[in-house]
């Protein structure tokens, strides 16, 4: 991707590094990992780049305000002293540095799923994910009643879900091995997501497992949850708030694609005026390689965007319909 990062992160960056009072404690990687991230999550998955500031503003306000050691989940602040607005606050901020970048990390890659089932349907699997994460943590407190258990805070419950079907939806492109031992493409996000269950022992653990069972429960679609959407205006808004990306040309506008129902008077014109076969124009490698990313076989990308003449949203509709379900 071309360009930096954004101005507005630009800006967040200097204004951050401006307060030399908290940069040891807020950590400087965390500063230049934040704003890489702002400046190059793209615009194929707006949910994605909206939940990745959100999460990443949230660790950064409760760093530098030197509340890391308040965050978090215990039986205490739920059921005793009824600090509800925890729930929400430990469902975006991390709470270390090290948490921070691989959880972002991990956020960054699943964004194939945004792109593979598209925005609104992705929104409700962060939803899914979670609130049932969030339930099984509350359940647990709620049967342990440990005062001095504190579960760790962040989105595992979104990062450890979308482990279910990164196993199952994700195929292995790349084998190798390393002094002996096999080793796939996949390997490295396993250990990202490896790190990131351990990284606080039993207190991420816990949550980690949550959204495990989350994910499970998604996947076989009870109560068609896998086809359920929002409004779209929802999805908008999430398209609107988050940031520009660099690099990348603005979205073309939206037209039927394969799976969508036209207008009548659009039927009727189709009837009266046969549509021009288009010409055959060779695919970007670029979108090829983006679709390949996203688990489709090589020819078939290929095949599909000169279907849809090189509109990889199009492409992507076409070769997820072609799947067998």
């Amino acid at each position: 991707m071309n360009g930096g990062p954004s101005g507005f992160s630009t800006y967040f960056f200097k204004f951050f590094l401006s307060k030399h009072a908290y940069i040891d404690q807020l950590n400087l990687n965390l500063l230049f990992f934040l704003v890489f991230l702002v400046g190059h999550v793209t615009d194929n998955a707006p949910v994605t780049r909206a939940f990745v500031i959100a999460c990443a503003l949230f660790t950064v306000f409760f760093g530098i305000q030197g509340r890391f050691n308040k965050l978090g989940l215990s039986y205490q602040d739920i059921f005793q002293n009824f600090r509800l607005w925890r729930l929400i606050v430990s469902g975006f901020s991390f709470s270390s540095a090290p948490e921070l970048m691989f959880g972002l990390y991990l956020l960054y890659y699943f964004r194939v799923f945004e792109r593979q089932i598209g925005s609104n349907k992705y929104s409700v699997f962060i939803l899914f994910s979670i609130t049932v994460s969030f339930l099984f943590e509350v359940l647990t407190l709620a049967l342990l009643k440990d005062p001095a258990m504190k579960l760790t805070s962040g989105p595992y419950g979104l990062i450890f879900a979308s482990f279910v079907p990164f196993y199952f939806d994700i195929p292995v492109s790349t084998r190798f091995r390393v002094f002996g031992v096999h080793f796939s493409d996949k390997s490295f996000i396993y250990l990202a997501g490896l790190q990131l269950l351990i990284s606080s022992l039993n207190r991420s653990l816990l949550p980690g497992m949550c959204g495990i069972l989350a994910g499970s429960l998604y996947r076989p679609n009870f109560f068609r949850i896998r086809k359920a959407k929002f409004p779209e205006f929802i999805t908008s808004f999430f398209s609107r708030l988050s940031l520009p990306s660099m690099g990348n040309p603005p979205a073309a506008p939206s037209r039927n694609v394969l799976g969508s129902i036209p207008s009548h008077a659009g039927r009727q014109a189709e009837s009266n005026y046969p549509l021009p076969v288009p010409s055959t124009i060779e695919p970007p490698e670029d979108s090829i390689a983006m679709l390949v990313s996203m688990g489709f076989d090589r020819n078939s990308a290929r095949q599909a965007l000169v279907q849809a003449r090189n509109d990889i949203n199009a492409a992507t509709n076409i070769l997820l319909e072609a799947q067998p379900h």
